[in-house]
Parts: C-alpha cells; structure tokens; sequence
C-alpha cells in the first residue's frame, strides 16, 4: 500500500474516527469534544487539498480490496469524486462551526456531532465510490446516520418526520439495491468509468437495461428530491438549522443528484442512454420538478419550509443538465452540485440565526429585520439572488450554460424553463428581501446581548458570511480553471471524449 491508495482511506477516516470518539465524550466535555470535531474537519480539509492538487496534476489515488468473490471495495478520488469530496468537505468544516454556537446548551451533543461526523463520512465515501457496491454501501450508511439527526429534538413532530425520511429512503435504496443486482447479474460487477461501461450492448439486454435504469435512477431519485418522490424533504424541516444546511447543501440531496450523474456518465454513459431514449422522459421529470418545486415554495409563509421547496426545485437543475446531451449542459448541470450548496447552506445558516437570535421562522414575521440584523439579511440577499440567477452570482453561471446546453442541443424549451424558473425563485425571495430591508417591524426586536458587538452569536455569523462570500467569489471567478465551473469544465470533457453528437 502507497500514499495513493493511503489517502483515499485516510479522508474515509478522519471523519469517522472523529464520531466514533465523540460518541463517548461525557456531555460537559465541551471543549474536546468542538476539538475534537475541529481538528477532524481540518484534517480532513488537508488530505482533500492533496488529492484535489494531484488529480489536478494527473496522479490516480485508488484503494482496491476484496469484500466478496469478484467483487471489491473500490475508492477512487476521480474529478467528479474531489468536486463532491471537496464540497463536503469544506462545508462540513464550516457547519461544524455553525452547530457548536447552535447548539450551545442543548442536550446529547455527543450524540449529535457522533452521528454528524458518521454522516460526513458516508457522503465522503459516496463521493469516492468507484464502483456500484461500494456506491450503495455508503448509500444506506448515510440514510441510517442522517435518522437520528433528523429526529434529534424528540419531539411528535421530529419523529414523524424521521419516520417519514426512513421509509421514503429505505424504499429508494430497496429499488437501488434491486437494480443495482440484476445488473451486476447481468454483466458482472459495475466500476464507475468514465463515458460508461459498455463498449457494446447485446440487443437481447435493451429491455433489461431500461428496466435497470429506471430503478436505479428512482431510487435515488428519492434523495434527489424529483417529483413524486419529493415528500420526506419538506417534513424534514423540523430539524435544527445544521442538520436541514447538511441535508441540503451537502449530504443527502447532493447525494441522490450525485448518484444520477454516476449512473449516466459513469455507468451507462451519454451514447448508450441516449440510445435508449432514456435521457427524455428523465429530462421531462427534471423539468417539472424545477416548476413545481418553485410554484410551493411561493405559497410556504414558514421560512425553513419555502427554502425546502426550493431545494426541490434547484437540485433538479443538475438532473436536467446530465439529461441534456452535450458538454455545455454538463457544466450547467454539474457544477451546480457547487453553486446550489454554497448558496443554499447560506440560506439555511441565516434562517437558522433568524430563529435562535429572534425567533424569526416565519416570512410574515421579517418585516424590518435587516435593520436588526444586516450582515445575516445581506447574506441572505446574496444567496437569494445567485438562487435567481443575478449576474455575477453562482446561480448565474449554472442557468447560463444549462441555457447554452439547451440550444446547443436542439432543446430550446430548456432556456424556457430557465426563465420560468427564474422568474418563479424571484417571486419568491425578492417579497422576503423586501419586507426585511425596506418594511417597518411590527414591534421593536429585541436588543443585542449586553458587551456584544455583534448582532448574533459569532459562531453562527461567521459562516454565513464566508458561505455568502463563497457564492459571490464563484460567479466571479468562474473564468478561472480552478474555479468549480472550471473544474467541471474537466469532467465534462472526460464525460463526452467517447462519443461527441
């Protein structure tokens, strides 16, 4: 075993060791316990930042070993791998900061940064999965550890929400697992490869390999939040602020969205799926999904709520960018997995300081409060407007090559929903960013702690800004080939350097 097959494992453990100490950390342990998590979290930043640079410089990082006869456990730090790896990886680092101001006096901390760092160490070996098992593996691990942070407070309403999420992805990874089998029964195990693993179909196996498909893209389909498999997201918004930033910046939907890209580019590849007129009717789910989800997100007056709906809708921008045939539509797509996770971490950090300095939760509540608290409200005005898709914001430059993507493959429609979208997401976050800045309070807000100079708790302030800053800095140096979109930029190529239309 060599460095390149070490750090694979060793980004695997760094959040994995960290749960497994924290969980038997004593409640007082406060102070161990935030270092313990710190310390995880930065050490996991520098093995991503090694790999990030060597994938960069053409070096491979692989682990492969046996788990049963012909098949193995695989990690694989390939581009698509460190664009998610490093996403998570760096919002964790952050939420972590976020959840110990949060969570600040609450009780079973252990608990909850346990299975927090357990859940960060499933995404990351989603992210470096290099074939189907070990993909599906870390699939379920993340299910079962995101469970106990979704019903975390206890109560009636935490623990139908945690149930609901249970079955809704239970029976998404019954369906993963199902497909994920007969195609192994079928050609034998799965590797993730770039531009896919069949070189060349049996004619016999065409009917089989849609059957597959659709399986497997519905179950995780769930996680992605496509329409109708959307329900759990909303009803899991009874979760603290942290835990609804990591499901929808980082962990779970990222993860279902992340798992149509591998099933596309990596399993079937482009050719093949579109040969069997796959890519269509998903492209027609996307699309929906995108509209729906923004036609609730208007009528939600809870704030965490309208921000669900909203995530429905956004993530299905990847799905409708791996769906349109073309490397311009990839990068729209794709490098929203970026864009969509800096912007809506942002949302939810604000939504979450809202409540815990305030009791804000709801939009008919922010009447004036930007006057009461201005660096959260123009963190929110920032992520709302890359959500809409204001220029030079993230938001832009994904709409921006999904619209490109679409003409250049003869789907104008798709610059149609752009627009639709867009027009939808302002009608939804410019009447918030209104009443905030510009409405009168209905009563005077309570005052700042006494000796604070800060309008919240600065554990909770800091990330926000340095997530709200992310989300402008990735608009604006999107030219740069270190950039997310130039970093996609090398996946698309990968993607298509078999079959160009």
């Amino acid at each position: 075993m060599n460095w390149s097959s070490i750090l694979p494992i060793a980004t695997l453990l760094s959040s994995l060791i960290t749960g497994l100490v924290i969980f038997g950390l004593q409640e007082r342990r406060h102070w161990l316990r935030t270092t313990l998590n710190l310390l995880g979290a930065t050490i996991k930043l520098l093995f991503v930042g090694v790999m990030l640079w060597g994938v960069f410089r053409g070096v491979e990082y692989a682990l492969s070993l046996p788990l049963l006869p012909g098949v193995d456990f695989v990690l694989r730090a390939d581009p698509l791998a460190m664009l998610f790896v490093t996403l998570s990886a760096g919002l964790w680092f952050l939420t972590t900061i976020y959840a110990v101001g949060y969570l600040e006096g609450s009780p079973h901390r252990s608990r909850f940064f346990g299975f927090f760092s357990v859940c960060v160490t499933a995404t990351t070996g989603i992210a470096l999965a290099g074939n189907l098992l070990t993909f599906f593996i870390f699939y379920e691990l993340l299910t079962l550890s995101t469970y106990p942070l979704v019903v975390h407070r206890g109560t009636s309403e935490s623990l139908y929400a945690g149930d609901t999420y249970l079955v809704y992805t239970l029976l998404g990874g019954a369906a993963l697992l199902t497909g994920a089998v007969w195609l192994q029964a079928l050609v034998g195990p799965v590797e993730f490869v770039a531009g896919g693993v069949f070189s060349a179909v049996d004619p016999d196996h065409r009917v089989q390999l849609v059957a597959i498909f659709c399986l497997m893209v519905g179950g995780v389909g769930v996680k992605a939040a496509l329409v109708p498999l959307h329900g759990w997201l909303p009803i899991a918004m009874v979760a603290p602020a942290p835990v609804s930033a990591l499901l929808h910046a980082v962990a779970v939907v990222k993860a279902g969205a992340f798992g149509i890209i591998r099933i596309v580019y990596d399993i079937y590849g482009v050719e093949l799926a579109a040969s069997l007129h796959l890519l269509g009717p998903l492209a027609a789910v996307a699309a929906f999904t995108i509209l729906y989800g923004s036609v609730r997100a208007l009528f939600q007056d809870d704030l965490k709520r309208r921000l669900a709906y909203s995530t429905v809708s956004q993530v299905s921008y990847i799905v409708l960018g791996v769906t349109i045939v073309g490397p311009l539509a990839t990068i729209g797509g794709v490098v929203h997995l970026v864009h969509q996770g800096i912007m809506k971490i942002t949302l939810f950090f604000c939504a979450g300081n809202l409540a815990e300095t305030l009791n804000v939760r709801r939009v008919s509540e922010m009447a004036g409060v930007g006057r009461r608290m201005p660096w959260t409200m123009a963190a929110f005005t920032l992520a709302a407007f890359g959500m809409i898709g204001i220029p030079p914001l993230a938001g832009f430059v994904s709409k921006w090559y999904l619209g490109l993507g679409g003409i250049a493959a003869g789907n104008s429609w798709v610059v149609g929903v752009m627009v639709l979208s867009s027009l939808l997401n302002a009608a939804y976050f410019l009447p918030i960013v209104y009443a905030a800045w510009f409405k009168e309070p209905a009563a005077a807000w309570s005052e700042r702690k006494p000796g604070s100079r800060l309008e919240t708790d600065g554990l909770l302030l800091g990330p926000t800004l340095i997530t709200a800053g992310l989300s402008l800095s990735a608009g604006l140096l999107a030219g740069l080939s270190f950039s997310p979109r130039g970093w996609v930029a090398m996946i698309a190529r990968e993607a298509y350097r078999l079959w160009i239309p």
